[in-house]
């Protein structure tokens, strides 16, 4: 969705917002994988926070590219963002469970 809407955004913002945008939302399952490919629920729920934390990236770059006209409000890009954000506490709340 990321990059759909990326697609769309001036050229002089290839290696700016859009070139952030891309790379914020690329990290968030990266960090997932890498958080899985570890050895410890410890280093798994570390990287989910790191996940969570582009996330935040995402929402804000989006804000951005909403107030600068680049998109439209994208409702259906906040709902994706909720979603994800849903779905990040929940794994790191089952996570946190299994430790204590």
């Amino acid at each position: 969705m990321v990059y759909r809407q990326t697609a769309g955004f001036p050229k002089e913002e290839v290696f700016g917002l859009s070139l952030q945008l891309r790379r914020s939302a690329v990290s968030i399952p990266s960090n997932i994988a890498e958080g899985a490919g570890r050895n410890s629920s410890k280093e798994l729920f570390h990287f989910l926070g790191i996940a969570n934390g582009s996330l935040a990236e995402v929402e804000t770059q989006l804000e951005l590219a909403a107030r600068l006209k680049f998109v439209d409000t994208c409702a259906e890009c906040r709902k994706q963002v909720a979603l994800v954000g849903k779905l990040l506490v929940g794994l790191r709340n089952s996570i946190r469970k299994l430790d204590d």
